[in-house]
């Protein structure tokens, strides 16, 4: 399978989803692609910002859009996380209040004190089917602005592909982030990524789920919380039927007693929960 390359560069940039947009490259299911992205503010350096058109900066910078030939609506796309290497400073912001972080060694320093890296993308998605220009804050269907701190590398995202093409992007990078996001940023960070793109007949979603390190993950997105947990608990249920074997009824007791709600995110508008089930938790 072949890797690809985004350069760095205004042409391969974009604040926000359409389906009008026109991909900037053309891969293969199971191809990969390189890219590197400014922080969620658009900078490339401390105090030195991207240049972008002024409406592009209302969003997160991401790149792409990226075809995947042959992708068509009701399938999956399966977005594995290869690398996410974060730049060598971040910041977060609370309340008006800056915080910035070295970040060096698999480790962030700031205000004395230090924290291990996870590096992940806040943003990975896919336009809305709706036409017109939508903003990349809130996480949908199709993926977007999730912010889950467990896609770091090594972990694999399953979207509902929501138009032809796929026409998927990615950015908004993180050093570190705790559930919730609870300031409104993590450690937000430029980076350099890489993630391999295929396509999936055989695993059909309404939501996102993901496969990481020894659990697997379902999503849900609302603007009310309970609903957003309902969404991602259901979706466990039908996860657990499929790889388990269950009925939907046995399936939800079981869920009852080993799978875990965590609040992804309370910061983007749209409110969003993952439950998780880990490997370990049947026998």
């Amino acid at each position: 399978m072949a890797v690809h390359e985004l350069p760095l560069d205004a042409a391969t940039l974009h604040g926000h989803f359409s389906r009008e947009l026109a991909p900037v490259l053309t891969v293969e299911p199971g191809d990969s692609v390189r890219f590197s992205t400014p922080d969620a503010g658009w900078y490339v350096a401390r105090g030195e910002r991207f240049a972008a058109d002024e409406a592009e900066y209302h969003g997160h910078a991401l790149a792409g859009p990226i075809e995947i030939r042959g992708a068509r609506v009701g399938q999956t796309l399966a977005v594995r996380v290869d690398e996410v290497r974060p730049a060598a400073w971040g910041t977060t912001t609370a309340e008006g209040r800056e915080v910035v972080w070295e970040l060096d060694g698999g480790v962030g320093r700031a205000l004395g004190r230090t924290v291990e890296l996870a590096p992940f993308l806040g943003v990975l998605g896919m336009p809305p089917a709706r036409p017109g220009r939508h903003s990349t804050i809130p996480p949908r269907r199709s993926g977007g602005n999730i912010d889950c701190k467990e896609l770091v590398a090594g972990a694999t995202l399953f979207l509902p592909i929501p138009v032809d093409g796929a026409l998927f992007s990615a950015g908004d990078g993180h050093a570190r982030q705790g559930d919730g996001e609870v300031s409104g940023t993590a450690i937000e960070t430029p980076v350099e990524a890489q993630v391999t793109l295929d396509l999936r007949d055989d695993f059909p979603l309404e939501w996102p789920a993901a496969r990481v390190d020894g659990a697997w993950l379902t999503f849900g997105f609302d603007d009310h919380l309970g609903l957003a947990a309902k969404i991602a608990a259901d979706g466990m249920v039908s996860l657990m039927c499929r790889e388990h074997g269950f009925d939907a009824e046995e399936a939800l007791a079981f869920a009852s007693v080993v799978v875990d709600l965590r609040v992804t995110q309370v910061v983007n508008g749209v409110l969003g929960v993952h439950a998780v089930l880990r490997d370990d938790a049947l026998r």
